[in-house]
């Protein structure tokens, strides 16, 4: 299709939502829509990042999703301390998390693609990645299936920093932390191109900071519209539970994760008055835009190949839902609004990624 008439229906929709909705979806529809351009035309694949790390060791993709931290905690931690009602994306430290994270990780690099990953490049027209979206929303409904389960195996209360210590002081542990890994990640990326002379890969790509910049921004407007971070795979999850309910398939009054009443009420509502399922139909949306402008051609993939990663993608969604997060609810918004779960995450899911590699190369993806 061709970006005029999809541009067309995108604001007949945006005009639908805005007269039959709320002007809150319309609004987070259109901040969904500027996700999946920047996410899409950009190419700014959290998954691709650590990849290019481990790989090639390039540290621009990283060090651009830790400039996109910095920027995103700076802007998202000074409205929690002054706005009360606005939620950060806490999660508790507990077993769960720790399996889900590694889990995580290491199935994104077989997928290639996290949640906002699979997200955009199913929305490019990439025949793997679409392919894994529904694999990824039925994976994500069991894991809150059985997140009950996984939550007695051990949890501890959820941590915020800025509830602890109040905005300022949050913003300044998060930012030297980010510093110190910075850092890092520049002494391994120098250390490992080789010897001293040699022309070193850029630490900073135009992309990844253009990229890195919109993103924060848009990340900070969804805060502020939705009350409650950036998140991607609860609305996965979501539309899978409600075919489910709708099939007879689960009895989800009884369950622990669908019986909370936050999750109950959503149920019972239409996926339009959701704001993660809102704000994902619109990263759909701005990679289809993309995509028209300039279609993208993917690899083609063996028989194995594709069995692989169709079991990468399900577990990629059950492993999401147990840790609370992907990359851009764990990560993205559990550092930048102060939670400790989301640096608990990181390190699980990159130790996750670097079997996931060794993996991905095993079969040849």
């Amino acid at each position: 299709m061709k970006r005029l008439p999809l541009a067309a229906l995108l604001a007949i929709f945006l005009g639908w939502l805005l007269w039959a909705v709320s002007v809150r979806q319309a609004a987070l529809f259109a901040v969904g829509l500027g996700l999946g351009a920047v996410l899409a035309g950009q190419r700014f694949g959290f998954t691709t990042g650590w990849r290019m790390l481990i790989e090639d060791k390039d540290a621009s993709g990283v060090m651009g999703q830790l400039l996109l931290l910095a920027l995103a905690a700076a802007l998202a931690m000074p409205l929690l301390g002054h706005f009360p009602e606005l939620t950060a994306a806490l999660g508790p430290p507990s077993v769960s998390l720790l399996v889900g994270a590694f889990v995580f990780g290491l199935c994104m690099q077989i997928a290639d693609g996290c949640g906002s990953g699979t997200l955009y490049k199913a929305g490019l027209g990439i025949p793997m990645n679409a392919a894994i979206l529904p694999l990824f929303a039925l994976g994500s409904f069991l894991g809150s299936m059985h997140l009950g389960f996984w939550l007695d195996l051990g949890r501890a209360q959820p941590v915020g920093l800025v509830t602890r210590f109040g905005w300022q002081q949050a913003l300044l542990i998060t930012l030297a932390v980010l510093a110190v890994v910075a850092v890092a990640v520049r002494w391994y990326a120098r250390r490992a191109q080789g010897p001293q002379g040699t022309q070193p890969q850029p630490l900073l790509v135009r992309r990844w900071i253009v990229g890195a910049v919109l993103l924060a921004l848009l990340a900070t407007l969804n805060l502020v519209i939705a009350g409650q971070p950036w998140g991607v795979v609860y609305g996965f999850g979501l539309w899978a539970a409600k075919l489910a309910q709708a099939s007879g398939a689960a009895d989800l009054a009884g369950n622990w994760f669908w019986s909370q009443p936050g999750n109950a009420a959503r149920l019972q509502e239409t996926v339009l008055l959701d704001v993660t399922s809102i704000t994902n139909i619109g990263i759909l949306g701005g990679a289809l835009w993309v995509s028209a402008g300039k279609p993208v051609t993917a690899k083609a993939l063996t028989g194995t190949q594709w069995a692989v990663a169709l079991v990468a993608g399900l577990l990629l969604g059950y492993s999401s839902r147990l840790a609370f997060g992907c990359n851009v609810g764990a990560m993205l918004s559990g550092i930048s609004t102060g939670s400790i779960h989301g640096w608990i995450w990181v390190p699980l899911a990159f130790a996750g990624t670097i079997f996931g590699l060794r993996i991905r190369r095993h079969f040849g993806f």
